[in-house]
């Protein structure tokens, strides 16, 4: 069964920061680019960043120097590392596994900054 299951999200202050994680089970998670994208109140879902199988990153211009995307194929885990959070980071985030035509998401992690 292909599940990618996401943790870390909290309640954070402006500046502060926080890391999550994505743990995929039931494909080669390894031979996947994973993405990690969020959601806001009445917002469209937007991409943040993603990493290639050979750890190639790209980031959204909002989160590029703030946000570090890693990925542990032994774990099957990608991560995202969040610094400098700013109110307007707050969302749902998901994590994507997408190889071809297969893509996989998970049920997201929900990030709330605010003093």
């Amino acid at each position: 069964q292909v599940q990618l299951v996401e943790s870390g999200g909290d309640l954070v202050q402006p500046g502060g920061s926080l890391r999550l994680s994505c743990v995929a089970s039931g494909f080669t998670f390894s031979t996947y680019i994973t993405y990690w994208y969020r959601q806001a109140p009445g917002k469209q879902r937007e991409w943040v960043a993603l990493i290639t199988s050979s750890g190639s990153t790209a980031y959204a211009d909002s989160v590029k120097g703030r946000f570090t995307i890693s990925r542990d194929n032994a774990n099957n885990t990608v991560s995202l590392q969040m610094d400098s959070l700013k109110p307007e980071d707050t969302a749902v985030y998901f994590c994507n596994a997408r190889r071809s035509t297969d893509t996989f998401w998970g049920r997201g992690t929900q990030v709330t900054v605010s003093s």
